[in-house]
This record gives C-alpha cells, structure tokens and sequence, in this order.
C-alpha cells in the first residue's frame, strides 16, 4: 500500500466517478483502476462498487477511507512541519443551505490556512445534494436543518448515508424582509400580515417535495409563490417586489446588505439547524477550525438551548 494509492481512492470518492478522478489526478483511467483493484486485493476489501453512473463507497470503504484520510493528512503535516514544504495546496469542501454564518465561517478558515494555494468549495445548494455530498465525500461538513415536519424523512437519510447529524443551535423561524417593507416596523410579525406579499423560496429541483424545502412552513397556501437558485437573485426580489422568505434569523449585513431585515414569525415551530459529517470518519484540521469557526458565528440570541 503506498500513499499514492491512498490518494487515488479519495479523489475517487470525492468524485464518485473514475473517468473524473483520472483527469483530476492526471493519470489514464486504466491505471488507476488497476492501482484502485490492487489496493482493494491487498486489504482484502471491497472500497467502491461500480455502477453505471460512476461508483459509489461500501461500508468498508468508508471505515477504510477514514483511516487513508488521517493518513494523508498527518503526512500533510510532517511534509510541512521536516521539509518545509509550504507550497501545498489545501482542500477543503462544505456544501450548505443559505446561511450567511456558514459563509462567515468559511472566510475564517480560509483566512486561517489559505497560504498561497489552496482549493476550498462553498456549495451553497439544494438539500438532498448536500447529504449526498457529504455521503460521496465530495464535502467534509454538510449544514441544514430540520423541524417536527421533515425530521424523521431528513434524519432516515442522514442515517441510510452513514452520516451523523450534530446540531449547531434551535432557532425560532424569522422572515426576512427588505427594510422598507411595510411590515418592517412590527416587532413579530403572523402569516396573515404576510398574506399579500410574494413569499421567496430556493427550488429544490427532482427533489422538490416540502420534506427537503429549505424554508420551515413550507407546506402552507400561500397565493403569490416564487422561487429561485441563489441567494442574490432571492434577495434581491425580496427588495423589488416587497417579498419575504423564512429562515432561521441569523443574518450577515457584510453578506446581505444594510437593506434586509429579520423579524420573528410568530408561529409554533422550531428550526434545529446542525452539520452532517460521515459517523466513522475524524474531521481535518479544517474541519475542524471550520466547526469552531460556526460557533463564533452563532449570535446568542438565537440560540434556544
């Protein structure tokens, strides 16, 4: 077994698809199979299996990949620490829901470890994409969140995918509104008040159902709908068009501007939000500094445990 080797498997993962891993890698597709087969012969295990759409991990090969991962990293480590090697480039990947402490975060980490290279991804995207990230290893650290309506679907998932779920903090729903809306002077704001406005969501593609919605409530008739992909678009119809989206309250004026405010709903619900990281394997010291960082970002008077 050599390093290279333990390489190869997890960009495989982190892929999930070999053709990919190979360009990446910048080595043929055949002899990373073969490297990829003499490793799995060696350990006497099976890592992925093949499929049609490209390869997926057994449940071997994530007990195996969490070891390989530790190995790659400490040796990250002796490289920089006995041959000053600091030209490395960092990796590090988080795929999320649209939370500005979550970018917040990241900015802290990469400010960190940055150095003069590094390749770190936000992907700020749909539900069901970030647990399957974080399963394939294509993330390190997934955030979402659940409530009494998704809970059990959500949970199972994380479950079914090896991944554990860790809350950050229970939040009570809020809207966000532009601050000239002409709600934005209540202090709490009730779903009646919010009758005629456009209420904003973020689509969830083939996985559209309310169960992988980002936004809690997402159940409820509501008579003017719009949705979209991404933060700027949202927020900024928010501001046009006198419209509203639910998230958990917590909110970045350095990210969303002076222009978007939080007011509390007033509903009966709760929103756990938390990470997803795989059950068997240790987080890397950007995961590490990363799940520290959430925390510095997390105003307290959010939190409701």
């Amino acid at each position: 077994m050599t390093l290279q080797q333990l390489r190869y498997i997890v960009t495989v993962a982190e892929t999930g698809n070999i053709t990919e891993a190979a360009r990446q890698l910048f080595v043929s597709q055949p002899s990373l199979t073969n490297a990829i087969r003499e490793l799995e012969k060696e350990m006497q295990i099976t890592i992925f299996h093949r499929t049609n759409k490209g390869v997926t991990i057994s449940n071997e090969g994530d007990e195996f990949l969490a070891y390989a991962r530790q190995v790659l990293e400490q040796t990250s480590l002796l490289e920089e620490r006995f041959l000053n090697k600091k030209e490395r480039r960092s990796r590090f990947s988080v795929s999320c829901q649209h939370y500005s402490f979550a970018v917040n975060a990241f900015v802290d980490v990469i400010r960190e470890f940055g150095g003069k290279k590094y390749d770190f991804t936000l992907r700020e995207t749909q539900t069901y994409e970030i647990i399957e990230d974080v399963s394939r290893l294509k993330s390190e650290i997934g955030i979402l969140y659940t409530s009494s309506k998704n809970e059990e679907i959500i949970q199972k998932m994380i479950r079914m995918n090896g991944l554990v779920f860790r809350e950050l903090f229970v939040a009570k729903p809020h809207v966000f509104l532009s601050a000239e809306h002409p709600l934005a002077g209540e202090e709490m704001v009730t779903l009646d008040d919010l009758a005629d406005y456009p209420y904003l969501s973020f689509e969830q593609g083939e996985y559209n159902s309310f169960y992988f919605s980002e936004e809690i409530l997402s159940t409820l008739d509501r008579r003017k709908n719009i949705k979209v992909r991404d933060r700027a678009t949202l927020f900024n119809l928010v501001i046009g068009l006198n419209g509203y989206t639910v998230s958990s309250g917590v909110i970045s004026k350095e990210l969303n501007g002076e222009n978007i405010i939080a007011r509390p709903l007033d509903v009966d619900e709760k929103m756990r939000i938390g990470t997803i990281t795989q059950k068997n394997m240790p987080l890397s010291r950007y995961g590490k500094a990363y799940m520290e960082a959430l925390k510095q970002h997390i105003p307290h008077r959010q939190r409701l445990s």
